[in-house]
Formats: C-alpha cells, structure tokens, sequence
C-alpha cells in the first residue's frame, strides 16, 4: 500500500530544496524547452500514438493506410474538439524530470499552447515554474508543486494542473500534454541524434550534473559545456544540455539566445522525425511508439488528435507566436522570496489582472479589437471613479463553486480596490449576486461600477449576519455575496 503521507512528505522536501538552491545566483532548472515538448506533443503523438506497430510502415504511410483511416474516425462537423467552436483551443504542455530524477513529479516546464483554427495561428506561451499561485486547501505555492501533490495521492496531475492555472488566469484551458527527460533524451537517440546548426560559440563552466546536487566539490558539481560553431551532431543528452543551459559566457549566456537555441533544437527534431529515414523504417517507428507510451500522458483522445493535426499540420513558422512570462525589465512578472525562503515569482501589478489581460487577447481577432478596446476604455473610466472614493471591499461566496471569491477578487483588484477579506458566507445556497452598501450612499459613483463591473444588484435588506459583520468592520465600504449568477 502506498504512503500517501511519506510520498507527500518527499515532495515537499525536494519542493524546500529546490526553494533554497532556486536562489538568483545558483538555480537547479530543469527546462525542456516549449520548442522540444511541442515537437514531441504535436509531431511525434500524431506519428506514434496512432499507428500499431504490427503494421509496415509503407501501409500507413499510404492513403488507404491506418492514419489515412484513422481520419475517418474524426467525428461530423455537429461535433468538434473542445475550444474550437470559439475558435481557441488551449493546451497546456507539461515537462517533468521523471523516474532517476529528484522530485520526479515537480513540473519544471510550463508551457500554454493557444491554438486558433479559423486562421491557423498558435502562441506558445512559457510560464515559470517558480510561478506563486493559490492552491485550494495548501495554500500559495510554486505552480510546479501542482503536479506532484496531485500525483503523490494518486490524482491526475495533468488535470489538477488545468484547473488551478485556468481558475488563476480565468482561462479555458481544455487539454494536457505531458512528457519527460528521458522521453526526449531516448527519442532523439531512436532517431539517430539531430545535426544544429550552432550560431555562436556556447561556453558554460557551470552546467549543473545530475545526482551531484549537494556536492560541495564544484568540480564534481558542474561541469563545462563547450560547443564550437557551425554544424554539430548531437546525441539526445547533449540536446538537452544544448536547450537548457543558462549560464553561458556572452550572448549566449542571455535568455533571448537561450530560445533561439530551443528554436534551433525543434527545427533539428522536427526535421529528422519526419525524413525518410525516420518515416520508412518501420522498427525506428515502433521503438518511437514504445518510447511515446512509457514517457507521455494526455487527455487527448485519439480522434482529437487526428483532428488536430488535420488543423495544425501545415502550420508555418511565421504563424507562430513565442511569448515568456518573465522578471525581465518589460515582464509581467518580479521576484521575490516567500516566507519559507522559496524563490518565487509574482506579478508586477500585485494580481494576475495584466497577465489574463495578455493571454486572453493573445489570439484576438481583428473583428474584435475594437471591443476590445472599447472595454479597455470603460475598463479605466471605471478605475478612476473607483480610485478617486477609495473603498474598501469584502467578497464573501454564498454558493459551493470552488475559488469563485477569489476569482471575483482578483478581477476586482484590477481596477485598485483594496480587498479586506475573501471567504465564504455562512449560507452557501445564495442565487443571486447582491451587493451591500456600508457607506449608505456616500460612495454612490463605486456602487454603480460595482454594479458595472459585477452584475451584481444592491439589496437594501441586509441579513443579521451582514448587520453583525458590519458593526464588527466599520472600515468596509461594500460586501458583495456572491451567487450562482456571478460570471467570475
């Protein structure tokens, strides 16, 4: 039997570990790249997961083969993959160390694909694992905690993973991809390595070995990656190293020729997986298959994913859009270390208003820019009458749908009104969403951008509860009880 307690108690210390090495100056990272995961989510799952290895490579290659059949499996247009009917489907791609690694489960890579059907665009979209996020029941912590926890009591860590970062940016995210070291290490390997072009000279003398963590020796710790310039064979260990090495010498030492790098690499992949020699050679595919199966997880059924890369498989690389959420001087994002010592990063503004600003308009069409910025407008309007009262809010949730406070006050913080406290109501089957005025008028231009803002109406019948509450906290302007009507 498994010990749920014992499991739970490594991960949190490899979890503390990991926080006190994740210092500026000394970061255990553990990146495959967005490039990597969206080769191998995207290219090798439709070339290896859909295809039986008892089956020469020529028939499924061929238009009456398996994969050409498989086509026909895809469901009427009555029926379609989730996210496409609002032209995004949102992918979450997860990198994880995997079995001979510490914290095996901890999710060093992050990585949101939006996808848009009606014009074939996609935004990769890499979020940092030392993102500080609010977990039901444990807390804030790192988001690359989620999947471990999840996993440690025998949940799925895909989905769990799904729900904490689309309840955080109040985004649909509808599917996971999920692989490790090994898997990308072996893959590249099967294939025969891959030929990178490498632009510049790459000298790191601190490239981090695994298994020496802890060692005090720094010789023993670390080892020097060289690379010279110009075409270069590599096995699947030294692509890795290549992708994530982030203590280089000049320019390569920086994060944009970091993803120039990953860039190359997923060139380089992609290019080996889908040549002839990879293609027609039927044992390579079914060593592809065998690695697919012990190193991938996804929700995605198998006729979603013929139906993806029906969509996607003519996607050129102009129509790709690259973004990092960062602690860059122009990031969303700044670091700081919490109160367990733990490296972490949080938004600049003090909520996630900017960043779910950004990823929802990441894919806007153009027939909606202007609604766009017609609510950008109103959006400010109503800050400013809000800035020029000052008031002071409490959010309690009157019904049992999980985060809806929290979710409710953080999209509240964005235009600058302080929040006293979030929690739920004593009577949690409330219908609908009321708003309860404290300052009897004298804040009346908040009120109506409250009730702009919310949907929520003012009840002038205020509960006994609500009447205690506020003789308690003269310093509360407006409660707002949320029911199920509430959007947020």
């Amino acid at each position: 039997m498994i010990d749920f307690k014992k499991k739970m108690e490594e991960t949190e210390r490899l979890e503390a570990e990991e926080d006190f090495t994740d210092a500026p100056k000394n970061k255990k990272r553990r990146k495959i790249t967005f490039y990597i995961i969206a080769i191998l989510a995207l290219v090798l799952i439709f070339s290896g997961k859909v295809i039986m290895s008892s089956q020469s490579t020529s028939d499924w290659l061929s238009e009456k083969g398996l994969f050409n059949t498989l086509r026909r499996l895809v469901p009427s247009s009555d029926k379609s993959l989730n996210g496409e009917e609002d032209d995004r489907i949102n992918i979450l791609l997860l990198g994880m160390g995997g079995e001979g690694h510490d914290g095996a489960y901890l999710t060093d890579t992050i990585i949101l694909a939006s996808l848009k059907p009606s014009t074939r665009e996609v935004a990769l979209v890499s979020i940092p694992r030392d993102l500080y996020v609010p977990i039901e029941g444990n807390g804030w912590r790192k988001i690359n905690y989620v999947n471990a926890l999840a996993e440690a009591q025998e949940q799925n860590g895909g989905e769990e993973t799904i729900k904490v970062l689309s309840s955080v940016f109040q985004l649909p995210i509808h599917y996971y991809i999920r692989v490790d070291f090994q898997g990308f290490i072996n893959v590249i390997n099967e294939i025969g390595g891959i030929e990178v072009n490498v632009e510049n000279v790459l000298d790191d003398y601190a490239y981090p070995i695994l298994g020496q963590e802890d060692n005090t020796d720094y010789y023993a710790r670390y080892e020097h990656l060289h690379l010279d310039e110009g075409s270069q064979k590599m096995s699947g260990d030294l692509a890795l190293k290549y992708a994530r090495s982030r203590h280089a010498y000049g320019i390569e030492g920086s994060d944009f020729a970091r993803a120039r790098r990953q860039q190359l690499v997923l060139e380089a992949v992609k290019d080996r997986l889908l040549s002839k020699q990879t293609l027609l050679n039927p044992v390579t595919i079914s060593r592809l298959i065998g690695e697919f199966n012990r190193h991938l997880a996804t929700n995605l059924e198998v006729w979603e994913m013929v139906r993806l890369w029906d969509l996607f498989k003519d996607v050129n690389k102009g129509s790709i859009n690259n973004k990092v959420l960062s602690d860059a001087p122009d990031g969303f994002l700044v670091s700081s270390i919490a109160e367990s010592g733990a490296y972490t990063l949080s938004p600049v503004s003090g909520n996630f208003g900017e960043i779910r600003n950004f990823l929802q308009n990441i894919l806007i069409t153009e027939d909606k820019a202007k609604d766009r910025d017609d609510l950008s407008s109103k959006k400010i309007e109503l800050a400013e009458i809000i800035n020029n009262e000052s008031p002071v809010l409490t959010v309690k949730n009157g019904t049992w749908i999980a985060g809806l406070a929290g979710n409710t006050a953080s999209t509240l913080e964005e235009y600058n009104i302080s929040i006293f406290d979030i929690s739920n109501a004593p009577k949690r089957d409330e219908k609908e969403s009321l708003i309860f005025d404290f300052t009897y008028g004298s804040k009346g231009e908040t009120l109506k951008a409250l009730e702009s803002i919310t949907g929520a109406s003012q009840s002038f019948a205020f509960p006994d509860w609500i009447k205690d509450y506020q003789n308690k906290e003269d310093s509360v302007d407006f409660l707002i009880l949320l029911g199920t009507d509430a959007n947020y």
